[in-house]
């Protein structure tokens, strides 16, 4: 934070840049929220953008806090002082997509200029970033939630079989996954941790086999049997604790802390676990599969993705688009990934940044996973802290005080209130 801090002293001052100096040079700003490790590869690439790049100056916005970046940046937009490229989160996208101040970006990304055509991206990585058939951003990249887990856990809870390997094989089915919650959770341990969002809810509602939106966008979930059932189960083990809210941890005593110190057998989580396991020295005992589903076939899960987009007031649009199609392009996507283990590219031809040093060993598991996974139902994603809401309400069945169906009936109702479906 305190990195963030001074970069964003640095950066500047806010606000969309001027346009096209004399001779011909333009200056653009752009903002997003991050880590200091984050920024810091950000600062990099702009840095080798601008070499590449001479006419085009760049200036780092950061906003330190995540809670804090939307609302300033759709302040910036209503008083036309926004930055000319940003950031915006899966959450928040449907607002600023519904806020029109967006630019429209399929001709750009069609035209000669583009190193990002739309065909290039996975296309259930859009969600709401496209509306009435125009997109107003696209995915810098992603990270869809796998189960890693801790080989020692599971030796200890007395379990032979390792999940990937069964996975492989088609075998990896939600009754052996409760079994090996079940015997863990007897050793007194976690048996699995998970973080309370969309993805989360929505991902188990899909590999169970229920429907949690319809094809024309109505919440449905509350009348189809199998997502009644995959909820009741998910209620049941977060009730008997085997499963547990990872944002509902104690500080000092963090989900992150636990999964280190072998304390919970599996954690559903995105690659930027490698960094905390390589941090505490243990990674060499774990790895990673997909989500179980009742036949053992791969099912799609929740993609969590930041998005990437111009501001429609810019006055550097040249510039604006260069730097955007650029730094969302495979070899933008390699340059911000590699080495930082962070996140799965969004784009076609950045995949090896996933499988650079074999780590965890079925890395090739967010790759698959991906390509069959989908962002945030863009129904719920337009309407500003839905998705919030809808997970407070899911957290008050992990924590018993409402059952399945009445949770499904609560959604239901907050969905029709909020947006008229």
């Amino acid at each position: 934070m305190a990195s963030a801090l001074v970069l964003s002293a640095c950066s500047g001052g806010s606000g969309t840049s001027a346009g096209p100096a004399a001779d011909g040079s333009s200056s653009i700003v752009f903002s997003t929220w991050g880590t200091p490790e984050e920024l810091t590869r950000f600062t990099e690439f702009n840095t080798d953008f601008m070499k590449r790049h001479p006419e085009i100056k760049v200036k780092l916005q950061p906003v330190a806090s995540y809670g804090e970046y939307h609302s300033k940046l759709l302040a910036q937009l209503t008083s036309k002082t926004a930055p000319d490229v940003f950031y915006v989160g899966d959450d928040k996208l449907g607002q600023f997509v519904g806020s029109k101040r967006l630019m429209p970006l399929d001709d750009l990304m069609a035209s000669d200029a583009s190193k990002t055509k739309k065909d290039d991206f996975f296309a259930g990585t859009f969600g709401a970033a496209q509306q009435d058939g125009i997109t107003y951003a696209a995915p810098n990249d992603v990270n869809n939630d796998a189960f890693w887990y801790d080989k020692k856990v599971l030796e200890e809870a007395g379990i032979t079989e390792d999940p990937a390997t069964l996975a492989s094989e088609g075998k990896w089915t939600t009754a052996k996954f409760l079994e090996m919650n079940d015997k863990i959770a007897a050793k007194g341990l976690i048996g699995s941790m998970f973080w309370n969002y969309w993805a989360t809810h929505y991902g188990w509602i899909s590999t169970q086999g229920g429907t949690a939106y319809d094809e024309s966008g109505a919440f449905v979930g509350n009348k189809d049997p199998k997502t009644l059932a995959a909820v009741e189960t998910l209620g049941k083990y977060f009730q008997d604790k085997t499963f547990v809210d990872a944002d509902s941890l104690p500080s000092g005593a963090g989900a992150d802390s636990k999964f280190v110190t072998h304390k919970a057998g599996f954690f559903a989580q995105g690659r930027y676990t490698i960094g905390t396991l390589k941090g505490a020295k243990v990674q060499e005992g774990y790895d990673i599969v997909d989500w179980p589903t009742p036949d053992g076939k791969a099912a799609p899960t929740g993609i969590a993705a930041s998005y990437l987009a111009i501001n429609s007031d810019t006055k550097n649009k040249d510039a604006a688009f260069t730097y955007w199609t650029e730094f969302l392009s495979a070899e933008g996507q390699k340059f911000r990934l590699t080495g930082g283990g962070n996140a799965v590219p969004s784009i076609k031809g950045a995949d090896d940044v996933v499988l650079e040093d074999n780590y965890p060993k079925h890395a090739q598991t967010f790759l698959d996973m991906r390509d069959i996974g989908f962002a945030n139902y863009a129904a719920e994603g337009a309407v500003p802290a839905l998705s919030t809401d809808i997970s407070d309400l899911f957290l008050e069945l992990y924590q018993g005080k409402n059952n399945a169906q009445g949770t499904l009936d609560k959604v239901a109702a907050l969905i029709a209130s909020k947006s008229g479906k």
